[in-house]
């Protein structure tokens, strides 16, 4: 700390203020605190050094907590020690914000210090303008590598690949690849396994470290390396890529380009962040709120949500067309204005429990000809079981509270029929939008809660004016 004769406030030590995190993880406020006053008094060195024992994800979270100037101020503040896998961590918006903030030089040196994924990552929603300049800027062996990735699909495996990885003839022994490791500088810095290559660099095998150290000096590679084994095109999309990481139990793999040679890595941190990022996109999409994230302005939200929004206007207006059809059935007994609302919802959620099932078996392409007619079925008897469960208890209250058996029995006929077209549409939407490609997370839940909606209301004012006459 900066020796000060009259410290102001906030800017005190202690142990309080040492502590990172509090007991529930969460950045401890006088930790907070501490740093905004150091940046408040422009005291870049003390910045430095409460900042120095932070991991990347740490940084992160801080940019996070932090107003957008105040961001700003600490990257600027830790000027060469701001470590630009920290932006990796971050929401799109506040990356966006802090890098459209800094000249192009800065971004070209903190993007020289980072893997080549995590550099592409930040590149790749940037301007080509401003994408361009950093590039030039880089030393010419990087420069190609980033390009080369860049020009590969958006979420495919190509931009989350890592360039650097370990390739070694298969004529080498043991001892000669320990000698080359132990002697050459530009190695990964991580890394789990070795791959065997020709001279065109096409893959014959591969090496896990494990095996490759139990195994004497004098043994040639040749004779230990592994011939089965998993590699993922360079253009295939980062999801299909984490399936393999699933179904193999893999922590890392080769990505391969068109003609077949090895020009990347993908390890598992990277798959968990696709896994994670997959995840949250189909929540989202499902909710209607696109790529929204806490970090958005009030603006941004309401651009992402008004589309979805108006769509759902659209249904209700439908919804309510069919409630108009019944006008003079419903004001001849106020009990079905009561009661219908209780039809809909319960088709909604049945809908809705199933949609999420099979939008989910859809993204992990668990459904085949086979389960698909399996799950049809079982959705469809699922509903007759659950309308036929709901349909009595709730026969029992209306026929309770209004005196009328008939009138509990309409609406468990009328139940039963919603809640088995809940299941079937539950299915048949996302099937039918995946099939015509498109992503069923996005769209699945309108259509599904409109059909429930319309049937529901539809089937119990509809039954409701045939059995009493209402018509």
């Amino acid at each position: 700390m900066s020796d000060d004769s009259e410290m102001a406030p906030g800017l005190e030590t202690g142990n309080d203020f040492d502590v990172f995190r509090d007991a529930e993880g969460r950045i401890n406020v006088l930790w907070l605190e501490r740093l905004r006053a150091f940046l408040d008094a422009d005291r870049a060195e003390d910045v430095a050094l409460v900042m120095e024992p932070l991991h990347a994800s740490d940084i992160g979270d801080v940019l996070e907590q932090l107003h957008a100037g105040e961001r700003l101020a600490l990257v600027r503040s830790l000027a060469d020690k701001f470590d630009f896998s920290a932006l990796t961590e971050v929401d799109e918006s506040i990356r966006l914000d802090i890098m459209e903030a800094l000249p192009n030089a800065d971004i070209a040196r903190g993007v020289a210090e980072l893997d080549n994924d995590d550099a592409v990552y930040l590149l790749e929603d940037l301007e080509q303008e401003d994408r361009d300049e950093i590039l030039s800027a880089l030393p010419t062996f990087e420069r190609l590598a980033l390009k080369r990735s860049l020009d590969f699909p958006e979420d495919s495996a190509g931009r989350r690949m890592q360039t650097e990885f370990i390739a070694i003839p298969p004529f080498w022994t043991v001892g000669q690849v320990i000698d080359y490791l132990r002697a050459e500088k530009d190695l990964p810095d991580e890394f789990y396994q070795l791959y065997v290559v020709d001279a065109g660099y096409t893959v014959l095998g591969t090496l896990p470290l494990d095996k490759f150290l139990r195994t004497p000096r004098a043994t040639k590679i040749d004779e230990i390396m592994t011939t089965s084994f998993v590699l993922v095109k360079a253009d295939e999309d980062q999801e299909e890529a984490a399936r393999s990481f699933e179904r193999y139990d893999l922590v890392e793999v080769g990505v391969v380009d068109e003609s077949g040679r090895l020009v990347g890595v993908l390890t598992i941190d990277d798959i968990v962040d696709v896994i994670h990022e997959e995840a949250d996109e189909d929540i989202k999409l499902l909710a209607g709120v696109g790529d929204e994230d806490v970090s958005d302005s009030t603006m941004d939200t309401v651009k992402s949500r008004v589309p979805w929004l108006v769509i759902n206007l659209f249904t209700a207006v439908m919804v309510s067309f069919v409630i108009g059809l019944f006008n003079a059935t419903i004001e001849q007994m106020v009990a079905l204005a009561v009661l219908m609302p209780i039809v809909a919802s319960m088709g909604g959620n049945a809908g809705a429990q199933t949609m999420t099932v099979t939008v989910r078996a859809l993204s992990m392409r668990e459904l085949d000809g086979r389960r698909v007619r399996r799950l049809i079925r079982r959705e469809m008897v699922v509903g007759v079981v659950n309308g036929v469960i709901f349909a009595v208890l709730i026969g029992i209250v209306t026929a309770l509270r209004y005196g009328d058996l008939q009138l509990g029995i309409v609406i468990g006929i009328a139940m039963v029929i919603n809640m088995i077209v809940a299941g079937t549409f539950g299915i048949l939407i996302p099937l039918t939008l995946d099939k015509l490609k498109a992503d069923p997370a996005i769209a699945s839940a309108v259509f599904v809660t409109t059909v429930t909606d319309v049937i529901g209301f539809f089937a119990f004012l509809g039954i409701a004016g045939l059995w009493f006459g209402l018509f």
